[in-house]
């Protein structure tokens, strides 16, 4: 069976490996059936034929973990593409001193939100409290005005009252002298 696999080369603790095809029954630094590249685990440094390494394993071979990761992580030129961490690695004390800072900043915000909320109540109960009162002078001048209506329409009444009766005074009293007249 053939395998992608890693063959050492390099010297005590400076392992450099190269990425070859070669059969599984081979000792580790055997003879390769091809040679795809090699890496540099100390330096994160790979130079990888990609395309024949892809060929390979269509044709059947199978990669080792390591060789697979290398394949999957290396673009389309055979380097590697390192992952960068998003986040530098922080001591205790520097992680509690974030925290903390983290921590005082939501409160801060908090506070600040309910200060506004608390202002917007305020203009919000002075502007319902200047409704209120134009309301209410709203509504003391109309029952003023209808007052007034009131009054003017009683004395118009008062006064048509009082001129029927006067018209019914005069009837009456022309009656009484006519009747007065024709009696004499």
């Amino acid at each position: 069976m053939v395998k992608i696999r890693l063959k050492r080369l390099g010297s005590k603790r400076n392992p450099i490996y190269r990425v070859i095809v070669i059969d599984g029954r081979e000792k580790r630094e055997g003879r390769p059936i091809e040679e795809l590249g090699f890496y540099n685990p100390r330096k994160k440094e790979l130079k990888l034929d990609k395309t024949k390494a892809l060929e390979w394993v269509k044709k059947g071979a199978n990669p080792s973990e390591t060789v697979n990761y290398l394949i999957n992580n290396s673009d389309d030129e055979g380097n590697l593409i390192r992952k960068q961490e998003e986040g530098q690695k922080l001591s205790k004390k520097a992680k509690a001193k974030e925290e903390a800072e983290a921590k005082a900043k939501e409160e801060a915000e908090a506070k600040a939100k309910e200060e506004a909320e608390a202002k917007a109540k305020e203009e919000a109960e002075a502007k319902a409290k200047e409704e209120a009162e134009t309301k209410a002078k709203e509504e003391a001048e109309a029952k003023a005005k209808e007052e007034a209506e009131a009054e003017t329409k009683e004395e118009a009444e008062a006064e048509a009252k009082e001129e029927a009766e006067a018209e019914t005074k005069e009837e009456a009293e022309a009656e009484t002298k006519e009747e007065a007249k024709s009696e004499a």
